[in-house]
């Protein structure tokens, strides 16, 4: 016996409850990432600058050995940039995704490594158009992709305002790095250098970590200034966007730190032909791609523990005195 439509074959009734739909639809979303476009071009050029600077350096040296001990010099502030502008750009990408309204967590961090992949793919096709065709080349090329690639992977986490402030503060850290050559040589002859080699190894580590906390100080302060910045436009646009707590003032200002050791995990990894090449030319040599491996580390710990540790104090000075409870209140006649 057939059934007849609309009996036991009737649509089961929807009990989804409207009141947790439009708790749904109102809940406050984290705040996003103040001046992406802005950062994803100063991101760009810097990786633009470090590609020229790193090709008029191979062009200009003599072919052969000269060459190859410049490459792998100029390795990892090439691999850092392009870690830099991966994120970079992804995270502009990604803020113009959520102004459309298409904020689902999967599609941003496909759209974010989308985005790396095609900074990469630019990077890699500039290195290998305008540097000699080569097998050290070759290893920039693909070391360059494979750090913009993990650059935007990172820029798809769900809070854009930290990652923000963690692209700020390196790039702040690595332009630090790069005007703080100019005052090496007085510090030398500040901190006792004169002519030994004793004298010379003992001013070069003063000096390196004058350099690792002065760039820490800086890191940690923008992003505590980013994540001031970005906490206030949330404000003004929803009252009701979350505010940040200090773990997220502390985890940003260890950001930077973070990514230049991760930038040297690349390097090791995806450079590790280029870096045992140089290392091959000379025991010299050996010693000094040994010496700058220590030293980038060594920077990457500093930046990351006084970054952290600046970011929090500077957080935890516009907290104001807790109310008390227990006073005992006046009664008054």
């Amino acid at each position: 016996m057939s059934k007849q439509p609309g009996s036991s074959t009737a649509a089961k009734p929807d009990t989804t409850d409207p009141a947790d739909e439009v708790a749904a639809a109102e809940a406050p979303r984290p705040a996003r990432a103040p001046g992406a476009p802005v950062l994803a071009l100063l991101a760009v050029g810097w990786l633009a600058a470090m590609l020229w600077s790193t090709r008029e350096a191979i062009t200009s040296a003599a072919a052969g050995l000269t060459a190859i001990s410049l490459s792998a010099f100029a390795l990892p502030g090439v691999i850092s940039a392009a870690l830099v502008a991966g994120a970079a750009v992804a995270l502009a990408v990604t803020g113009l995704l959520a102004r459309r309204g298409s904020d689902r967590a999967a599609l941003r961090f496909v759209v974010a490594v989308g985005t790396g992949l095609l900074v990469g793919l630019a990077a890699a096709v500039a290195i290998n158009l305008t540097y000699a065709d080569n097998a050290t080349t070759n290893t920039i090329a693909g070391t360059s992709a494979a750090a913009a690639i993990i650059g935007g992977a990172l820029a798809g986490a769900r809070d854009s305002a930290p990652v923000g402030a963690v692209v700020t503060a390196t790039l702040g850290a690595l332009l630090f790095v790069v005007a703080f050559s100019r005052a090496r040589d007085p510090l030398f002859d500040l901190f006792g250098a004169d002519g030994s080699q004793a004298s010379l190894v003992s001013a070069a580590k003063w000096v390196s970590r004058t350099e690792s906390l002065l760039a820490g100080l800086l890191a940690g302060l923008l992003t505590f200034g980013y994540l001031t910045w970005a906490r206030r436009r949330a404000l003004r646009r929803d009252p009701a966007t979350p505010t940040l707590r200090w773990p997220a003032y502390l985890v940003a200002g260890a950001g930077p730190g973070l990514l230049l050791l991760l930038a040297e995990v690349i390097i090791r990894i995806g450079g590790r032909t280029l870096l045992d090449l140089a290392g091959a030319l000379s025991e010299a040599d050996a010693v000094a791609q040994t010496s700058l491996g220590t030293s980038r580390l060594d920077n990457g710990i500093w930046v990351l523990f006084v970054g952290a540790l600046t970011a929090l104090i500077a957080f935890g000075r516009t907290l104001g005195p807790a109310p008390r409870d227990d006073e005992p209140e006046t009664v008054e006649d």
